[in-house]
């Protein structure tokens, strides 16, 4: 498996999170271009980017895969929305000026509070039909 292809941005998300999936849902109408692929961290994909990437599942809710570079935590957010372009990439930008200690609490905080906040369910969360295309599947 080939971790990206040029232009493209992985991200693998906590795929039994709520908070997650609903901003994989955000994501995927805000990239017509399909610059963004996605996969659960629980998927063989996942598992094998992961370990590619010599990630631990259990620090990071998000991990961003650009350019042979995995990114984590707030960096990964970052990447993400430089990936989407636009008011994105701006926002990104802006949050870069917060030193990345402050920006990585705070990521801390919201990932070790998701499961209290928004819920979970049973099993990870699959695409449609229409989205399965923009997602890294096993097998």
């Amino acid at each position: 498996m080939s971790p990206t292809a040029s232009g493209e941005t992985i991200v693998l998300f906590d795929g039994v999170c709520n908070l997650c999936a609903g901003v994989v849902k955000f994501l995927v109408p805000k990239d017509p271009t399909g610059r963004l692929r996605f996969a659960s961290l629980q998927s063989l994909a996942g598992q094998h980017l992961l370990t590619s990437f010599n990630v631990s599942p259990t620090d990071d809710s998000v991990v961003a895969i650009v350019d042979g570079h995995a990114y984590i935590r707030s960096d990964a957010a970052m990447a993400i929305a430089r990936a989407m372009g636009g008011q994105y990439r701006l926002a990104a930008a802006v949050a870069r000026l917060i030193p990345r200690p402050i920006r990585d609490t705070v990521y801390r905080y919201v990932a070790s509070h998701r499961y209290r906040w928004f819920g979970q369910k049973d099993e990870c969360w699959l695409p449609t039909p229409a989205l399965r295309a923009r997602f890294l599947l096993d097998g």
